[in-house]
């Protein structure tokens, strides 16, 4: 390996050493792909997500679900612009799917949000749950989850690209920003990040004036839905057995939030 080789493979390390950011939990980052880079990229792939359902007709325009949905995510997203006052140039939106049979919700970097119709019907789930879903969604934009997600790609990419250069060859700039994306949208998030949605998630709710016994309740739906087969929302977000009793922890520390609040 001639020393050119070495230099290059010694700045790709000394770049994944470097590039790190601290999140809203206190937690150290890997950041390779900056938050704003992250929200530009999301604004396309929200387009690309929602395009199919709006071609089918399957963006739900009913006017009661449209008025509960975005009465209990405006008071979400106050929340977060206090948490995050940076998040009051994000351009949030929530979007209705109409999919009787998906039981998921989203939020990607920037704001950009969709619940879909087999959550809220599935699980008979009443305002104080949806805002316990779609707050533990918001808080992992707050968190900056889909920039670490694409960072973590990205560095991965580049340690390929590192050992490729030694061996004569070169991944390309291009194709390693579309499997960094394509990391980011489309693969669970680590069980820490889960945990972190978790708790700054139920204190959302609970400032916005939402239960956050919930957040108990929500998840024990979850477990009994589908017969032993974990809905959509579960192969994305993984329930590990202690998660209800973690969140039951969490529930006292929110009780005075949410009394303050109490809608």
């Amino acid at each position: 390996m001639n020393a050119l080789k070495r230099l290059s493979i010694l700045l790709s390390l000394l770049l994944l050493i470097t590039a790190c950011a601290t999140n809203l939990a206190g937690r150290r980052q890997l950041m390779l792909v900056s938050e704003n880079q992250a929200i530009q990229a999301s604004k396309q792939a929200y387009v690309n997500t929602l395009k199919p359902f709006q071609q089918k007709g399957k963006l739900n325009n009913d006017p009661k679900l449209v008025a509960r949905i975005q009465r209990i995510t405006d008071r979400l997203i106050e929340q977060a612009k206090i948490l995050r006052p940076e998040t009051r140039k994000w351009d949030w939106s929530v979007k209705i799917i109409d999919d009787p049979d998906t039981v998921n919700a989203w939020c990607m970097a920037g704001g950009k949000m969709a619940i879909y119709t087999g959550l809220i019907d599935k699980l008979k789930a009443t305002d104080d749950e949806i805002a316990q879903v779609m707050g533990h969604e918001i808080a992992h934009a707050l968190l900056n989850h889909s920039a670490e997600r694409m960072s973590v790609a990205m560095a991965t990419q580049l340690a390929v690209g590192a050992y490729a250069q030694s061996k004569n060859a070169s991944p390309g700039k291009t194709a390693l920003a579309a499997v960094a994306a394509q990391v980011a949208i489309t693969l669970p998030n680590s069980r820490t990040s889960e945990s972190e949605a978790d708790r700054v998630g139920i204190e959302l709710a609970a400032r916005a004036g939402y239960d956050p016994r919930a957040a108990v309740t929500l998840w024990q739906k979850m477990a009994k839905l589908g017969g032993g087969r974990p809905p959509e929302f579960l192969s994305t977000h993984p329930s590990p057995k202690n998660r209800e009793k973690a969140l039951r922890k969490l529930v006292d520390k929110m009780m005075p939030y949410y009394l303050k609040n109490k809608l």
